[in-house]
């Protein structure tokens, strides 16, 4: 049986949809399971071991529709029996059409009702604390009443050798286990993604004022000006417990070297979505316009705790959509005050237990 599961989305939506891989391989342990990534994606999902191949949806087949066509023709070729596609877009929607797969799965949208043989209509509701986008997923392989049953953690694997090399870099520039060592997500995806540098300053003022830790910033080069920004709003103090120039310079870098972190706290988005399938405690601030109740993943208000504008001003929202409130956030976050984060943020960190 082969089998092709499609999600051509941001690093977090990946990591998130190897679930629905790894419910394949617990359904049909003999099954060839592909993977259908963006190219971007890759380094979160190597050496995991719930699917046999990973297909790169390379940026060429966005730019060349004849790239892309060549590529459609490959997949017809590998005559899948099973399509399972978790992304819902065009660029999905035709490769699930020219794998003539004579099963393929996908959530229901009117538009495209007619590619796929089976429907899965998304809760709005979670059932369990795994999270909505936990369960949607789920629901593309089990039945309803198999959900709470066959729950199942975004993991992320790496090798002794990644491990060993992050760790010996990491000692290289004076940081040992000796020490709590706390990443801190200090930018989101986007600008509406992120809390305001000053505001981000204080936590980590907080953060260092609640116990002895050595911090690190999850940043790419490419940021490293805003970075730097927030770094400079923090007090002196703060700034030695700061190891700035510590960083990962590749995304599976830096997943290398928050496998050796004791906690990460910070915008949500896929860093806290690696922190966790990594097993590591997260500490989240929550977007204004993101549905906390969709990615709030296996929060138990312990390991795993977050904080929302709506958990202290839900009249800011109203009845509005979470578009609405998107072209909002920039607004709303005004609104998202440290005076509101720091008192939760405090109190995880009293309980944290390393």
């Amino acid at each position: 049986m082969k089998i092709l599961v499609i999600q051509q989305k941001m690093i977090g939506d990946v990591l998130t949809s190897t679930i629905i891989c790894e419910a394949l391989k617990k359904e049909y342990p003999k099954a060839t399971i592909d993977y259908l990534v963006n190219s971007s994606t890759k380094p979160v999902i190597q050496e995991n071991p719930f699917f046999d191949h990973i297909i790169e949806f390379k940026n060429e087949y966005r730019d060349s529709k004849k790239e892309f066509y060549s590529f459609l023709k490959e997949i017809k070729k590998t005559k899948y029996d099973l399509v399972i596609d978790a992304y819902g877009k065009l660029e999905s929607n035709l490769i699930s059409y020219f794998s003539k797969a004579p099963k393929k799965v996908s959530f229901y949208k009117w538009y495209t009702r007619f590619l796929y043989p089976k429907v899965i209509y998304r809760k709005a509701a979670p059932i369990t604390n795994a999270s909505i986008a936990i369960e949607n997923r789920l629901r593309l392989v089990y039945e309803e009443d198999k959900i709470t049953s066959n729950l199942i953690r975004p993991k992320i694997f790496l090798s002794e050798e990644e491990r060993n090399t992050s760790k010996s870099y990491l000692k290289d520039n004076g940081i040992t286990s000796e020490i709590p060592l706390i990443m801190i997500s200090v930018l989101g995806s986007e600008i509406r993604k992120t809390l305001p540098f000053d505001y981000m300053a204080k936590v980590i003022n907080e953060i260092v004022a609640t116990m002895n830790a050595n911090i690190l910033f999850n940043y790419i080069p490419s940021q490293e000006k805003d970075a730097k920004a927030i770094y400079d709003l923090t007090t002196k103090n703060t700034q030695n417990h700061i190891h700035f120039n510590v960083f990962g310079k590749s995304l599976r870098e830096f997943i290398a070297i928050l496998s050796h972190c004791d906690v990460l706290i910070g915008n949500e988005g896929g860093a806290v979505n690696m922190a966790k399938a990594l097993d590591k405690p997260t500490f989240t601030i929550f977007s204004p316009w993101i549905i906390k109740k969709d990615w709030n993943m296996f929060e138990d208000g312990v390991k795993h705790d977050s904080v929302h504008l709506y958990d202290f001003k839900p009249e800011l929202y109203g009845d509005k959509t979470p578009k609405e409130m998107k072209n909002k956030a920039l607004e709303l976050y005004k609104s998202f005050s440290t005076d509101l984060i720091i008192p939760s943020l405090r109190s995880y960190l009293n309980h944290l237990k390393f």
